[in-house]
């Protein structure tokens, strides 16, 4: 096999793929490759073939850009994650305290953590610089600060995996909140 046949072939295999559930909800993605495992141990069936064929020595196999799980798989919604960018999302990349919409935040813990305070949702937002320095070390009351709303942890979303990443134009069908 010569060095781009080669280089083509891995492309395909690590090109992404919509793993549907039984029930044609969307799931995960992963790659061709996982996805060709997937078909032939009989756990995924074949739904669209957006890419062409990989061709072995004595087969050709259909490079899946959308499968679908044989078995229907009960995933539990989970707890997002605590992360800088997750709560500068929350908080609609805007300053908790005046109000100001910008992409240069900082978190600030409402009960400082020199205080005890912990590093949860609900005691964490998204404050502009100059605010964060004014409050400092203090409570909110004791800086004459007010929050603009009493942050929350996000609700669980099973489609957050899709939020930030790019959707192929075959998957959108089976992505609901596209239509």
């Amino acid at each position: 096999m010569t060095g781009a046949a080669s280089r083509a072939k891995t492309m395909l295999t690590n090109a992404p793929v919509l793993v549907l559930n039984q029930n044609y909800q969307p799931l995960n993605v992963c790659n061709a490759r996982r996805a060709l495992v997937l078909i032939g141990l009989g756990k995924a069936e074949l739904m669209e073939n957006g890419r062409g064929d990989i061709h072995s020595i004595s087969q050709t196999f259909p490079v899946p850009s959308i499968i679908r799980l044989i078995r229907m798989v009960k995933r539990p919604l989970m707890k997002r994650r605590l992360s800088r960018r997750a709560v500068f999302f929350r908080d609609d990349f805007t300053c908790q305290y005046c109000g100001t919409q910008t992409r240069a935040l900082t978190l600030d813990h409402i009960m400082p953590r020199s205080r005890g305070g912990a590093h949860v949702w609900e005691n964490v937002v998204g404050a502009c610089i100059p605010c964060n320095h004014r409050k400092a070390g203090a409570t909110p009351t004791e800086a004459r600060m007010q929050l603009s709303r009493v942050p929350r942890p996000p609700r669980p979303d099973p489609y957050s995996l899709f939020h930030y990443r790019t959707i192929l134009e075959e998957w959108r069908q089976f992505i609901p909140w596209l239509g």
